[in-house]
């Protein structure tokens, strides 16, 4: 080695200094070019500019350099064993950093789709359908490009190439010791894959699942991560909602119906209930408009049951309006007619004979019957007898 470098230390002198020449200029380029691409999509707020600026600076920052030192390579003064073993090294380079643009045009795209499909709006759901689809097909690609990645830089060698061959005839069993071993991961990627085309629930779909209700917040290769209302993370496998029951609450839109159940007395004025319900529903924007009902769906010996229905936007408008209506319903029969809040009514009969049963328990003790001295008086004649 070192008599190489003795022999021929002009030509890799030289040979060095037109390599990091034509490094310096391709990055001069690159920053440039970007520099222009930036300030033109700030200026027309283009989203193709602003994403390709984005994602496309870092790995142009290797094509650039892997393109320039492959255009120097075959004018440079080098032996033919080095050439040879710089072109290899650069040829893997460049395969490596057309695979980051492929990830990059995808990238692109996600953007693309993110711009025309908004989700933070209120009719979303045709865009959540959308990006559901394209954000699994994405990782799946992703997945794709490394894989084919890594076999074309490795077919580059040829001895990698011979054991590779030599492989496949005893691939067989292998493949079955894989395939049982790896049988969870198989199924997961089988179930993101039904999932992005049969899509049984979508990002931003407001889901009960385990007991808890939530939103499709992540939707991964191997796993679905829910937003639980209280800010926890629910994370399940995809396979999980392939073999267990869920409930969606916006797989065809995002429109709820919240119900409200209140027990009255048999004497609440159930119009006026009504009535009132119309205009807490009217002066709220959490009301969607459409549905605003109030019916006697229900009643017992003691007290009728009042289901006030009303829809909205979204599963989040849906809980908020309820609370609204129910805590409204609920001071309006308080301060109006407290006569109709739920009572029980008894009929006694003992020692002091029987009472009136229209007459409650509130109204025996604040009649004189039940003072101290008729009670005690009662008490004696009773034992004398």
């Amino acid at each position: 080695m070192i008599h190489f470098f003795t022999q021929n230390w002009p030509d890799l002198l030289l040979s060095a200094s037109l390599l990091a020449a034509a490094i310096t200029v391709s990055l001069i380029v690159h920053a440039v070019v970007f520099w222009a691409l930036r300030r033109v999509a700030r200026r027309k707020s283009a989203i193709v500019g602003q994403s390709l600026a984005r994602h496309a600076e870092k790995p142009t920052r290797w094509v650039f350099p892997l393109l320039a030192a492959l255009a120097a390579l075959p004018g440079l003064p080098l032996p033919a064993t080095l050439m040879t073993a710089l072109e290899h090294i650069t040829g893997l380079g460049l395969i490596a950093a057309i695979a980051w643009l492929v990830i990059l045009i995808i990238d692109v795209i996600a953007d693309l789709l993110a711009g025309r499909y908004r989700i933070d709006v209120a009719d979303n759901l045709v865009a959540r359908r959308v990006q559901t689809q394209f954000q699994i097909i994405r990782r799946i690609l992703v997945v794709l490009v490394v894989v084919v990645t890594l076999s074309v830089m490795l077919m580059t060698f040829p001895a990698i190439k011979h054991i590779g061959v030599s492989l496949l005839a005893s691939a067989g069993l292998a493949t079955l010791v894989v395939g049982m071993a790896t049988k969870e991961t198989f199924a997961n990627l089988i179930a993101s894959v039904q999932i992005a085309f049969a899509q049984p629930f979508r990002l931003g779909d407001a889901v009960v699942v385990e007991g808890e209700w939530g939103w499709i917040e992540e939707i991964g290769t191997m796993y679905v991560v829910v937003r639980v209302w209280d800010l926890r993370r629910l994370v399940l496998p995809l396979s999980y909602f392939l073999d267990h029951p869920f409930q969606n609450w916006t797989r065809t839109e995002s429109d709820l119906l919240g119900a409200v159940l209140l027990y009255a007395d048999y004497a609440v004025p159930v119009d006026e209930l009504r009535q009132q319900l119309r205009s807490i529903c009217e002066s709220t924007k959490l009301w969607a408009g459409k549905v605003c009902v109030l019916q006697v769906t229900d009643a017992t010996e003691h007290t009728v049951q009042l289901r006030a229905l009303m829809d909205a936007r979204n599963s989040s408008d849906a809980w908020d309006l309820r609370c609204l209506v129910r805590e409204r319903l609920i001071d309006f029969v308080k301060t109006n007619h407290p006569e109709s809040l739920p009572r029980y009514r008894a009929d006694f009969q003992g020692a002091f004979g029987q009472i009136n049963p229209s007459r409650d328990s509130h109204s025996f003790e604040n009649s004189p019957d039940a003072s101290p001295m008729n009670l005690e008086n009662r008490g004696n004649a009773r034992r004398s007898a």
